[in-house]
């Protein structure tokens, strides 16, 4: 009735286009909405053909409250799976609902964003979406244009988390995102799409959403450095960072400054470092894959080039000092942890959520060990004398390196030990004495 054309009551404009619902009506639909997260309720809205009224609104409304009230309904009805499964099977709902996702309306998008996550949540039907927006381009544009635009952060974290969930579950549709530019829809149009969108490129849309959730929303932080970390797993997702046209520094900036002023600082307690484990391990995995990049193939030409990509890496000790903080922070952790576990051994689920907390954590150690140690093995004299006027570098960092890092990284340890020893030639005799497997070449 709201959306019929031969209804012309006051709430329509002179243009005959729905702008708002009546009051009464909107309360009466939002008490729908509400009861739609019953599943009795949702399925006596599937018998009664909702999805179908929907998508009759979705076609005519120009009323973006009514919209994204239905599209919220929807999304409560695919929480449950048999509902789900219909919801997803149905093509023309399907290409309608990703048509959503070009709507101007915020509200509106973070519904459709809510239910695409839930149904990529369901097994059943993961493979159906991932197919469907494979084919077709302009949710690639869309996603882009909300990242790289939108300042609502609850709408922003939402998004993340589709595409998270998307490169989580296939890969192919992530070379294709990393790829792509702007692409021509192969969908039906959109009248209301963003018009003139500029030509998007996935890593710089990452980033611009990651700083505006940064402050606010420590999982939707997460969520982003997750894509980050996954796009580094495909040696196409590398080259899209280290190859954008600052040379990468943009990246490695927003990561240098969270992990160096953000996380895990010095007057956080060293149980901080439990809390963030899972956001330090993606962030640490992008920097190391960075790190490790400059120094392959492509080092010699970077150097060439007037980007101070090499520099920007390399004499970073504020960084070093980081990572060396994070291993005693979870030195100080691996204690607690050892306490906790004793006097809850007779709890099974103690057991078992401690052992989980152990995993990542040690995740976590494996990947700050890995990019410390590449790290130190480019240290030459003048940064490490950097290093120790700054502070970063002493005998109490030094040997809480040196501690994790061997012996699986000893070439790396007895590298910076010979570089030490030219800077300090007693911290590197104590550090010696300290750990005598250590054999350093006169």
């Amino acid at each position: 009735q709201v959306i019929s054309p031969e209804k012309t009551e006051p709430a329509v404009s002179p243009e005959g286009i729905q702008t708002e619902l009546d009051e009464e009506m909107e309360n009466d639909i939002c008490k729908v909405w509400d009861m739609s997260m019953d599943e009795d309720v949702a399925l006596f809205l599937q018998e009664f053909n909702a999805p179908d009224i929907f998508m009759g609104v979705f076609a005519k409304s120009k009323c973006p409250r009514l919209t994204e009230i239905c599209v919220g309904i929807l999304g409560n009805m695919a929480c449950f799976q048999d509902i789900c499964m219909s919801i997803s099977k149905d093509e023309n709902l399907g290409q309608v609902l990703l048509q959503r996702l070009c709507d101007s309306d915020s509200p509106t998008l973070l519904e459709t964003s809510r239910l695409l996550l839930t149904c990529l949540s369901q097994p059943e039907v993961a493979n159906v979406w991932v197919e469907r927006i494979r084919e077709n381009p302009s949710v690639y544009d869309c996603v882009c244009f909300i990242m790289s635009s939108s300042t609502n952060v609850e709408l922003l974290v939402k998004v993340g988390e589709v595409v998270d969930k998307l490169f989580d579950l296939d890969e192919e549709l992530m070379l294709n995102w990393i790829k792509n530019g702007t692409c021509q829809s192969v969908g039906p149009s959109v009248d209301d799409s963003p018009e003139d969108l500029p030509d998007f490129k996935i890593v710089p849309c990452i980033l611009e959403a990651a700083k505006q959730v940064r402050s606010d929303n420590p999982e939707g932080l997460d969520v982003y450095m997750h894509i980050l970390q996954l796009l580094t797993t495909v040696d196409e997702g590398i080259q899209a960072i280290v190859q954008a046209p600052d040379g990468g520094k943009e990246t490695w900036s927003l990561l240098y400054d969270l992990v160096c002023r953000e996380l895990c600082q010095p007057d956080d307690p060293p149980i901080i470092v439990q809390e963030q484990k899972t956001v330090l391990a993606s962030i640490l995995s992008v920097l190391s894959a960075m790190f490790a990049s400059q120094t392959e193939q492509e080092y010699t030409k970077m150097r060439k080039s007037k980007l101070p990509f090499s520099c920007y890496f390399v004499l970073d000790m504020p960084l070093i000092g980081s990572l060396i903080r994070i291993l005693q922070y979870m030195e100080g952790c691996g204690k607690r942890s050892v306490a906790n576990s004793k006097e809850s051994e007779q709890q099974e689920t103690g057991r078992a959520d401690l052992n989980e907390e152990d995993f990542h954590l040690k995740i976590l150690k494996d990947i700050c060990c890995e990019l410390l140690s590449n790290m130190l093995q480019e240290l030459t004299k003048e940064n490490t004398l950097e290093g120790l006027h700054q502070g970063h570098l002493n005998e109490q960092t030094c040997s809480c390196a040196f501690q994790n890092l061997l012996p699986l990284y000893s070439t790396s340890v007895e590298s910076f030990l010979e570089v030490l020893r030219e800077a300090d030639q007693t911290l590197a005799d104590n550090l010696e004495k300290r750990f005598p497997s250590l054999k350093v070449k006169a």
